[in-house]
């Protein structure tokens, strides 16, 4: 290997224009778009970075929003079990007292009835003891003193019995 001096002078100076050349026209504009994508990407991180915060600031209120919405539904559930609960309890006694109303009307019934029925089976005993009676004596007794007659009668079987 020969190493000539002019040539390596020459080489140098050609090598200079050409690196001042290529640093003017080539590698401004090439750094330049280095330096735009170099901040595109930072940006892109950034907004990255920023995003994920976001997404679980989010996810952390969407959390309790399901908990808190689950805690009304609950709520809702064990209040409407209450009202259920409440209602029912009001029906069965309403029924209770339906049913007392309907027993003592009943029971008020059947004291009426019954009283008709002694009164009509009074009447009609009176009528047959008359009859009797007057075949037995043999004369017509008047209305008036046969309803005594069965007064009487009633009163003395009444005090027997």
């Amino acid at each position: 290997m020969n190493l000539v001096p002019s040539n390596f002078f020459i080489q140098l100076v050609a090598f200079a224009i050409l690196f001042w050349l290529l640093s003017r026209y080539a590698f401004k504009p090439l750094f330049g778009i280095m330096e735009q994508r170099r901040q595109l990407v930072k940006e892109q991180m950034e907004n990255a970075q920023n995003n994920r915060s976001d997404s679980e600031r989010l996810l952390e209120e969407q959390k309790q929003a399901l908990q808190q919405a689950r805690k009304e539904a609950h709520d809702i559930i064990e209040q409407a079990r209450t009202t259920g609960s409440k209602q029912a309890d009001e029906i069965v006694q309403a029924a209770r007292n339906e049913s007392s109303r309907i027993k003592e009307e009943a029971v008020r019934d059947i004291d009426t009835e019954k009283n008709k029925a002694v009164a009509a089976l009074k009447a009609e005993v009176s009528g047959l003891s008359v009859q009797i009676a007057s075949k037995i004596i043999g004369k017509q007794v008047d209305e008036q003193s046969q309803k005594q007659l069965v007064d009487e009668y009633l009163q003395e079987v009444g005090n027997k019995s």
